[in-house]
């Protein structure tokens, strides 16, 4: 195969249909019918001699030869519009669709606030909330399927990039008709009360200390503090009861409410349940670090006009969480 029977419009096609997985929305997204995306397709089947796509039920499924060229051509078709200069963004008339990976209590924190600007600056630019929890996380970041996650990381691999968006420790919610709700709690409560935290994957999903590794990129799975609550309790033969672990943290005013029980949850979090009235945030019994939610994309959209206005919205609101 030569390089010179590569018409560079057909690149774009594959990766529209990459990224849509489907050719009517491929074609929709570059202005052409869906024959002319066959069309292209086809050539392009021709030249790479590979099928790149195989039609499924839930779409075009891309081989592994499509994967392994997805993030390479994008990157490709980056640095194209950025060497011609027709990448400049003015988000009052941009039609972009960024895709976002967070879990349920950052959306609501963080993206909730977004959207607010980008119906103000943005009118036309449209947002993707994908689950951070998904395993394949780092792969979809790696073929430009998702353009930012935000979360916990305790590794970060040198192709991606990260910002900090704020720090955040564990503390305890309950009820405001709880017997503690008027007291500091103590490690003697924990054992009289049982406890329900976050977690998004445990040892059976190939979680280690709390974190899931895929690719490098080693994500928190539970968020609590585990380890810092067994060093609570170390010099004791008893443990704090578990009684619950839920995988979406938006339930927890509804498991608190007529319950006794405790729920360890983030600090962000806490402070935003206990605005709404019917909870109480109380400091954990024992010393929990603190930790940093981080904003993490690929290195080849360092240059994106697009994507680094999306991160500068991302950091002005992210100062609304941590003033809040």
């Amino acid at each position: 195969m030569s390089a010179d029977r590569i018409d560079l419009n057909l690149l774009r096609v594959f990766d529209a249909i990459f990224e849509d997985r489907n050719l009517a929305l491929a074609g929709k997204r570059l202005n052409l019918s869906q024959s002319a995306i066959s069309h292209a397709l086809a050539r392009l089947r021709e030249v790479l001699d590979d099928d790149l796509f195989v039609r499924t039920g839930k779409g075009m499924e891309p081989t592994v030869r499509a994967i392994d060229m997805a993030a390479p051509v994008r990157a490709a078709l980056q640095q194209i519009r950025s060497a011609l200069g027709v990448d400049r963004f003015d988000p009052s008339v941009a039609q972009r669709k960024f895709v976002v990976a967070a879990n349920d209590y950052i959306t609501a924190l963080l993206l909730g606030r977004l959207s607010q600007r980008l119906r103000a600056e943005a009118p036309l630019v449209d947002l993707v909330v994908r689950p951070s929890t998904r395993l394949d996380l780092a792969g979809q970041i790696d073929v430009g399927r998702i353009d930012l996650a935000i979360g916990i990381f305790a590794d970060v691999p040198s192709r991606f990039r990260s910002m900090r968006l704020w720090e955040q420790s564990d503390v305890l919610l309950l009820n405001r008709e709880h017997p503690l709700a008027d007291r500091a709690i103590t490690r003697d409560d924990l054992l009289t009360y049982p406890l329900v935290a976050i977690s998004q994957g445990g040892e059976e999903e190939g979680a280690v200390s709390g974190f899931i590794v895929e690719r490098g990129l080693a994500r928190q799975s539970e968020m609590f503090d585990r380890a810092a609550l067994n060093r609570a309790f170390a010099d004791t033969a008893e443990m704090p009861r578990m009684r619950m672990a839920v995988a979406h943290s938006l339930v927890i005013p509804a498991l608190l409410r007529h319950s006794d029980m405790l729920a360890l949850v983030p600090s962000p979090l806490g402070r935003e349940l206990e605005r709404y009235g019917e909870l109480k945030m109380h400091a954990t019994p024992y010393e929990c670090p603190n930790v940093t939610v981080l904003a993490v994309w690929h290195e080849r959209n360092d240059a994106d006009p697009a994507l680094q206005w999306l991160r500068q919205q991302l950091a002005d609101v992210a100062r609304q969480v941590r003033t809040c």
